[in-house]
């Protein structure tokens, strides 16, 4: 039986299910949240909308309503992308969209969730960035600044918490190998893209015990590309 629990956002999206497959394997018991009832194939899962507080503690309800497996790590993974003109030809509501769509969420939820983790101890956090961050392109502000606001969020979350023992660390993507972005770059060489289950990997170790001593870093997982 587990004995402890993962929150994972974005859990059924590319990168999300390979994410959930690896802490299933690990031992975890893993609660995905989702706009939609879905099956039963492992994980906890739970209706929730996630760009509300309430849909966010909803989540964080589910994940911590096991008294044996102690709510220990969030992953947050949900996000989107976008591309468009220039900054000048940009609408504001399209930019702001990108904000909200991937920084909204990975503070509702860490918000909710860090009391719980700082009660049990300590814990991790891991969240979703971008290359982009860190090397941004043209005809993408909104997502480059969002990105680039996750990866500060969650720096912050790494100071404040550090005297409880709650560590927060974030991955970089550059290109994960979904069908999704196969679909939409099909020309592109794949085999520089980085596959969901390499990310996952690191994203386990990140919050587990065996990085015990890794907070506020910025982990790049780009693979080839």
């Amino acid at each position: 039986m587990a004995d402890r629990t993962v929150l994972v956002t974005g859990g059924t999206g590319g990168l999300g299910g390979a994410v959930t497959a690896v802490f299933l394997r690990s031992g975890w018991r893993v609660v995905v949240p989702q706009r939609e009832p879905g099956t039963d194939d492992g994980p906890v899962r739970v209706v929730a909308d996630l760009l509300t507080p309430e849909g966010a503690a909803r989540a964080v309800e589910a994940a911590t309503d096991e008294p044996a497996a102690p709510l220990r790590a969030v992953v947050n993974l949900v996000g989107g992308y976008a591309s468009g003109g220039l900054v000048h030809e940009t609408p504001v509501e399209e930019f702001e969209r990108m904000l909200r769509i991937n920084l909204r969420p990975t503070y509702l939820v860490t918000q909710a969730a860090l009391p719980h983790l700082v009660e049990a101890g300590g814990g991790a956090v891991v969240c979703v960035s971008a290359r982009a961050a860190v090397a941004p392109f043209p005809g993408a502000a909104g997502y480059v600044t969002a990105k680039a606001a996750v990866r500060a969020f969650a720096d912050a979350v790494a100071v404040e918490y550090r005297p409880h023992g709650v560590r927060c660390n974030t991955v970089l993507p550059s290109v994960i190998d979904t069908p999704a972005n196969r679909a939409a770059q099909p020309e592109a060489d794949h085999r520089r893209w980085v596959p969901p289950a390499e990310i996952a990997a690191v994203i386990r170790f990140l919050a587990s015990d065996e990085s015990a001593p890794t907070s506020g870093a910025s982990v790049p997982v780009y693979g080839r590309a």
